[in-house]
């Protein structure tokens, strides 16, 4: 199955390769939010092939669920990973939507 260049491919399980992003942003979810999280395991993401990639990923933050906008573009950050926005007390059933904050 072919790929489109910018459309956001299914949702699918987290994988050692989405934690790891994850906890690249880490500090930056921490200084956007003002929060100090018991867990922070990545359960799902979808992604979307850009210039680089673009990555929407569900983490379980102990009471709920944030939903990541991680953007990843090799060209312009190297090998940075840069939060883009978060989605703050969101339901483990609430699917991953794009969204700009």
């Amino acid at each position: 199955m072919a790929c489109l260049v910018g459309q956001w491919l299914t949702t699918k399980d987290a994988t050692e390769e989405t934690q790891f992003i994850c906890d690249q942003v880490k500090d930056q979810v921490l200084a956007l939010t003002g929060m100090n999280y018991v867990a922070y395991t990545a359960i799902q993401y979808r992604n979307q092939i850009v210039a680089g990639e673009n990555f929407l990923i569900k983490v379980d933050v102990g009471e709920d669920y944030n939903h990541l906008s991680v953007q990843h573009l090799p060209k312009v950050s190297g090998d940075e990973f840069v939060l883009r926005g978060v989605e703050q007390h969101r339901a483990k059933e609430d699917p991953l939507l794009p969204f700009t904050k």
